[in-house]
């Protein structure tokens, strides 16, 4: 699925980087522990996350990931939006639960790390 889709399916604000209309997301991540996002997620998935501080963006880009999602309307500061400029990772934000997040793109057919569909 595309990022630019599903930016619009969670009504998301992008922060940063302008890359939402080339990036394909297969699999998505979603946890408030680094340390899990770590151990399970594979590169090329998205990231889905409540936490708002650097080493989000650090993890996104030890992992290659190619976006992080904050949920729950949560404002990064001008430091991580810069990093993940910097970076080149795409940020973005929405005002939806991780629960309600994660439902919605489930039911537009993107499965999460470790769902075999």
């Amino acid at each position: 699925m595309k990022l630019k889709e599903i930016q619009e399916i969670l009504e998301a604000d992008n922060l940063g980087v302008d890359l939402v209309d080339s990036i394909e997301i297969d699999k998505v991540c979603c946890a408030d522990l680094l340390s899990d996002v770590l151990a399970f997620t594979k590169s090329a998935s998205m990231l889905m996350t409540g936490l708002i501080h650097s080493q989000v963006i650090r993890t996104a880009e030890m992992l290659d990931l190619n976006a992080v999602i904050i949920v729950r309307g949560k404002g990064p500061d001008e430091e991580i939006i810069q990093l993940a400029k910097e970076k080149e990772i795409p940020l973005m934000r929405t005002h939806l639960t991780m629960f309600v997040a994660a439902g919605r793109l489930f039911s537009a057919g993107l499965f999460g790390e470790g769902d075999s569909r």
